[in-house]
């Protein structure tokens, strides 16, 4: 998704926040987001050398959410407690790592050849420097890593990895890894770039990752598949320090504990995907980092969890408290016992856009507290949602310190109760003319901004007999009457 999409929503954003009758406006940071971009790389034929970078050991854990609410290990897509130390940049994190192939300067092109790396903390490729193209390279590493942090940060043990400014291009071949913590392609650093196409990837280890980028590293991924089985194990991830992947096409199989299909304290750009989430969420999004996915087929199927979770641990490995997931096109499904999107602890921008969606709970978004995170009684979650040209099937469930912004726009449709608990702190609507709310239990609204509503009548909310309650001191513009609703049913005032 553009630069462009991500401030037109800020922008939509605001409007409904100025338009909503309501006095009362959601707090949270200011939406922060990250741009996307892509270089590509220019390599060309010369020599190169083997080399070794130097440094030390590794750094902090974080805690996550199993069966819904309890603790186990590392967060959903992070690697799992380890014997860390406190890495702090690439040299301590890298200190023992080699490669069965080292690549330091220069620019090479390999071609049809095989690494295979056995030992602890060796890579079947390990690029330090320069420019390296590998055309279809077949790369296997068994051994497993000293640190899991150090290979979630730096990349410590990954199949092939990418570091210090490097450039490097694989095209067709496969990566398998075994060993614990073996990622199969990581590119670390501010200036470093990895580029995969056509590309097989297998990571059977706890904490092997499919594809990583940390510390500013970017990755771009055309056409490559991935299965991951061990936990702690997202086919495509970032971690400390951010990074940028984008990718178009393939197909992402994920079957460990807390290893999502998407998991960003970064960027993802995701376009033609395939996700099968069989241990843990779709995506998790943690501190104020984006995901964007267009056009992507994406289901989670285990229980007790939820589809998309967007929060923030306060671990030190994503700063700030704003969360984007955007998706355009496509389809979201979590066919388990939880809602499609969870948001804790943070504040969330989710914008939907003709993407069909599907929570066979019943509930397409819960924000609320939750204890393993932030402090609790002000660990809520701040849910904001534009539906645009997006048709919607669920509750919304907010609890006493959490609030949700619901927008509808360009012929949107919501069929399903908002906040029927009426536990949450905020609870606002908007509606534009063109969309509707198809009432389906008693709701209780902080406000309600809807410019169909005439004299008596709400003609675009059907109420199907129930009552829709909207807070009178919060939304003057109704002045305190009580409409009738289509379908029958009344908006009434509650003070």
């Amino acid at each position: 998704m553009k630069k462009l999409h991500i401030l037109f929503s800020l922008l939509t954003i605001l409007t409904l926040a100025l338009a909503a009758c309501s006095s009362t406006n959601l707090s949270g940071a200011a939406q922060n987001t990250t741009s996307v971009s892509t270089q590509a790389a220019s390599l060309t034929t010369s020599s190169s050398a083997n080399t070794q970078a130097t440094g030390g050991s590794a750094a902090q854990t974080e805690v996550a959410p199993v069966g819904g609410n309890a603790p186990s290990g590392a967060a959903p897509g992070n690697p799992p407690p380890g014997t860390g130390g406190g890495a702090q940049n690439a040299d301590q994190g890298l200190a023992t790592a080699s490669g069965a192939y080292t690549h330091s300067g220069g620019s090479q092109i390999v071609t049809d050849q095989t690494y295979t790396a056995t030992a602890q903390d060796q890579s079947g490729v390990y690029v330090t420097g320069g420019s390296l193209i590998l055309n279809n390279v077949s790369v296997q590493t068994s051994g497993s890593t000293s640190s899991d942090e150090n290979s979630s940060f730096f990349g410590l043990n990954a199949g092939v990895l990418a570091t210090n400014g490097a450039s490097l291009s694989m095209n067709s071949g496969s990566i398998t890894t075994s060993g614990a913590g073996a990622n199969g392609a990581f590119a670390t650093g501010s200036g470093t770039q990895a580029s995969l196409s056509n590309v097989t990837i297998t990571a059977s280890g706890d904490g092997g990752h499919g594809v990583m980028a940390t510390q500013g590293g970017s990755m771009t991924l055309d056409n490559v598949n991935m299965t991951t089985s061990g936990a702690h194990s997202a086919p495509i991830a970032t971690d400390r320090g951010g990074g940028v992947i984008t990718a178009s096409g393939g197909t992402l199989n994920t079957s460990g504990q807390d290893s999502p299909c998407y998991y960003s304290t970064g960027t993802l750009d995701i376009t033609n995907s395939t996700c099968n989430a069989a241990g843990s969420e779709i995506a998790v999004i943690e501190g104020a980092n984006t995901i964007l996915l267009k056009k992507t087929t994406a289901v989670s199927s285990v229980a007790d969890k939820w589809g998309v979770m967007i929060y923030q641990s306060f671990s030190g490995d994503a700063q700030g408290s704003d969360g984007i997931f955007t998706m355009s096109g496509g389809s979201l499904s979590y066919t388990a016992n939880g809602p499609l999107f969870y948001v804790t602890n943070t504040t969330a921008h989710i914008t939907l856009n003709s993407v069909i969606v599907s929570a066979a709970s019943g509930v397409l978004l819960k924000a609320a507290g939750n204890d393993r995170w932030g402090g609790s009684g002000s660990n809520g979650g701040l849910a904001n949602m534009v539906a645009d040209g997006q048709t919607l099937n669920g509750s919304f469930v907010v609890d006493a310190i959490s609030s949700l912004s619901l927008s509808l726009q360009n012929s949107s449709s919501l069929t399903g109760a908002i906040n029927a608990e009426n536990n949450a702190k905020i609870a606002n609507l908007t509606l534009d003319a063109s969309s509707m709310w198809v009432v389906t239990a008693d709701s209780y609204l902080t406000s309600l901004s809807d410019p169909a509503i005439t004299a008596g009548s709400v003609p675009n909310i059907t109420g199907n007999g129930h009552t829709v309650y909207y807070n009178l001191a919060a939304c003057p513009a109704l002045n305190g009457q009580t409409y009738t609703l289509a379908g029958g049913g009344t908006l009434t005032p509650i003070s």
